[in-house]
């Protein structure tokens, strides 16, 4: 099944965090390009660029195969002291986070400029 989730489609999305530090609009712009173009989504990949305030999101799919639905859900895990080599608490943030949602096809984590967390998931919806 792994040459199922194998890609070389990518399509970039950008824009601004949401006041609530997510990506906003931007999960929405994603789930609709997908269904537009019949995209089978495969990945995400989320950056934050603090300097410029800008958020870059790529989404990896396929067009060679059945599409489906998908969601983005954003989830913000808050200040978590990670720098000193204890992951612990972050893992369990994500954890937690994770088992609040059903069908999840990949994840991307991003830190803001001001020391959040926030995990990003994209899902299959189904139909």
């Amino acid at each position: 099944m792994i040459k199922a989730q194998v890609h070389d489609r990518f399509k970039l999305f950008t824009g601004k965090l949401a006041k609530d530090k997510t990506i906003g609009k931007l999960a929405d712009e994603v789930a609709a390009f997908a269904k537009h173009t019949q995209a089978a989504a495969k990945s995400i990949g989320v950056e934050y660029i603090e300097s410029a305030g800008l958020l870059l999101l790529t989404l990896g799919y396929r067009d060679d195969e059945e599409p489906y639905p998908i969601k983005l859900h954003c989830v913000p895990l808050g200040k978590i002291d990670a720098v000193a080599g204890d992951f612990s608490k972050l893992e369990a943030a994500m954890a937690k986070a994770s088992g609040k949602i059903r069908n999840i096809i990949c994840h991307e984590l991003y830190l803001t400029g001001d020391g959040d967390f926030v995990m990003v998931f994209m899902t299959h919806e189904k139909a």
